[in-house]
Formats: structure tokens, C-alpha cells, sequence
């Protein structure tokens, strides 16, 4: 088994979504339910080592993908701007859910690699904390040091929703993902706190004009946590091929993400979608970036995934498929959870291991 640490996921809001019914967060991480794609018990038979566990503020009338057209088209308005008081409310609540989930024995908040090296010693998940978008976070950056303080360690600007520091992709099929602005004065200045932080910054949801704002300003490998490739599932929320080549050039990373309408060629809401499917975009992206600049940023719990992983406990069946395509296992540990390691260590400005 490939031990996996995954990029992106969003059991923080299923957790927060059932707390808000009467759950106790913490024993539902820890002992499991049957419902969403990631807890404890899951993440174990799945082989899943630790991942980036996100503050996610979500919009106040959720997000329904528009529907189709004929030819298979669609285009979902951005979600309108948060008000900040209520976005920072939640992501506090979130925040205590992951440390309520330690304080009860459930994962380890990880602050560094070697709290990570730590956590995987002591066979524990190894959670980093993350933003998805940044609503919580002021124009003056005091709620950043804060945050950061408490354990946050990396963040996207924007999710697909614009905000004071840039603006967001569409979940558009098919679209480029050059559909507005970039980074705003704001975006910038927020940049330049997380070069000097050592908060990793996170360019999955951002338009492609946000991405080279990015580029020019931050000391970072560029990462796109869960993104795929463009120029096989032409969706507004994957990477183009120039993007790729940058990732590369900064020997950043791309995650896979293994949302369906992401990964299929007709960009459909499917869960009948093949892992093949997911090994080509793998593929593709080791063919364009290297095998140093790919890795794993699922999605669990924030989208409609392949029913032949189902959850995180199938996530070895997506390992299977890339040994199936010819991946040694020196290639799977760095696409499962070297890559990874390598980037957040240099984004929080520490040493290389070895």
C-alpha cells in the first residue's frame, strides 16, 4: 500500500454541516459515518496519511451546477461576494472543529514537516490546516496572523467566488480559464504576507490572470491543489498547458482533483466515470510537468468522485490503476505524498529532508 497525503478536502464543512444538527464533530471523524468520503476509520483502510483540511466558507444559498445544454454545455454564475463578520464566524467554528478532532485524539494539526514526520510516526492523521478562499481574512491582514498563529498554513485567495483580494473561475464547461481580473491590490499585498509567513498559497480556483499575478509576486513553488488538465477536460477550473509549464518551471505541483465533471471529456456530472479517466490526467500532467510536479488533491467531501473510489477508503483502487499504467513505486511515493512534502516544506521555508 502507498501511503497518500492528499491535497485538498472538505470534511471540516461536513462536520461543521452535521455539528450544526447536534453531532459531536470530533467522534464523527473519529469513529466514522456512512455518509461524505472521509473520516478516520476511511482514511486508514484507504491508506490516506494526512492532507489539507480546509476552511471553507460556503455561500449562503449553496452552489447547484447549471444545467447542460443540448451539446453538454454549461456555465454557473460566480456565487456573489460573502459578507466578512459571517464568514469569519464560520471559519473560527470551523477552526475549533480541527481542534476539537486533536484535543480528542482524532488527528495531529500540523504547524511543519516535521510535525507531519511526527504525526506519521505515531500513526496519526497528519491535518494542515487551509483556507479556500479567503472571506475570514481583513484588508489589513490582522485575521492572517491570527490564523496563521492558530495553525494555518496554507490558503487560496479566492474560490470560485470573488472577494477583496481577486476573482474566481465559473464552473463552466468548456471555458478558458482566462475569465476575468486577477489579484487586486489587496490579493497582492496578501501575497507578499504569505512569502514572508511561510503560508503556502493555492492557486486552484483563481482565474488565469490571478495565477500569473501570483507567479510574479510570490518566492513560492506555484500549486494548484486540485486542478487537472485542460486540454483534456476543458473546463474554466483546470490548468492549460502554459500554466503546467509554470508549475514546472517553479517546481511547484498540481493535485489531482477526482471531481467527475473535472475528469471526464465531456465534463459531465457522472459518477460512472472510469479511474482511467483519472490516470490520463495523470498522465498528461507527468508528460507536461514531470513526475517531481504531480500529485494528489481529491476533493473528498466537496464533489461528486469516481464511484469506483467511492471514498477515501478506495483510494488504493486509483493506486492500482496507475501501477496498471506503468507507474513504479518510486514514482507512485512521489505522485502519493513526496511531492507534496516537498512543496509545503519549501513554501514554510524549511529544508529539503535528506
Amino acid at each position: 500500500m502507498q501511503a497518500v497525503f492528499d491535497g485538498h478536502n472538505d470534511v471540516l464543512l461536513r462536520l461543521w454541516k452535521n455539528a450544526r444538527k447536534g453531532s459531536d464533530p470530533a467522534r464523527e471523524f473519529i469513529d466514522g459515518i456512512k455518509q461524505g468520503h472521509l473520516d478516520l476509520p476511511r482514511a486508514r483502510k484507504g491508506g490516506v496519511m494526512g492532507g489539507l483540511c480546509a476552511i471553507y466558507i460556503p455561500s449562503e444559498k449553496g452552489l447547484v451546477l447549471k444545467a447542460p445544454d443540448a451539446n453538454g454545455h454549461y456555465e454557473t454564475p460566480l456565487s456573489p461576494p460573502l459578507e466578512r463578520p459571517r464568514s469569519l464566524d464560520i471559519a473560527l467554528e470551523l477552526a475549533a472543529i480541527a481542534y476539537r478532532i486533536e484535543q480528542a485524539g482524532g488527528w495531529s494539526l500540523c504547524r511543519s514537516g516535521a510535525d507531519i514526520d511526527k504525526a506519521v510516526a505515531e500513526d496519526r492523521f497528519a491535518a494542515v490546516l487551509h483556507m479556500e478562499g479567503c472571506e475570514a481574512i481583513d484588508k489589513d491582514l490582522s485575521a492572517l496572523e491570527v490564523f496563521y498563529a492558530a495553525g494555518l498554513r496554507s490558503l487560496g485567495p479566492v474560490w470560485s467566488r470573488n472577494n477583496i483580494f481577486g476573482h474566481g473561475v465559473p464552473f463552466a464547461y468548456p471555458m478558458s480559464p482566462d475569465t476575468g481580473p486577477g489579484l487586486t491590490d489587496a490579493g497582492r499585498e496578501l501575497v507578499k504576507a504569505c512569502n514572508r509567513l511561510g503560508i503556502l498559497i493555492d492557486l486552484a480556483h483563481i482565474t488565469e490572470k490571478g495565477f500569473w499575478d501570483v507567479a510574479k509576486l510570490s518566492d513560492q513553488p506555484l500549486v494548484a491543489s486540485h486542478s487537472n488538465a485542460h486540454a483534456l477536460t476543458p473546463v474554466a477550473r483546470n490548468l492549460t498547458d502554459r500554466q503546467l509549464d509554470a508549475i514546472a518551471e517553479r517546481k511547484g505541483l498540481v493535485g489531482l482533483n477526482y471531481a467527475v465533471t473535472m475528469l471526464r471529456p465531456d465534463g459531465r456530472e457522472n459518477g460512472d466515470t472510469p479511474i482511467d479517466d483519472m490516470v490520463r490526467h495523470i498522465d498528461y500532467m507527468v508528460s507536461r510537468a514531470g513526475i517531481d510536479c504531480v500529485a494528489l488533491g481529491s476533493d473528498f467531501d466537496g464533489a461528486l468522485i469516481p464511484r469506483e473510489i467511492g471514498d477515501a477508503a478506495g483510494t488504493q483502487n486509483l493506486i492500482v490503476g496507475l501501477r496498471k499504467a506503468g507507474y513504479g513505486e518510486d514514482e507512485l511515493a512521489k505522485i502519493c505524498r513526496e511531492n507534496w512534502l516537498r512543496v509545503l516544506r519549501s513554501a514554510w521555508h524549511e529544508s529539503p529532508v535528506g
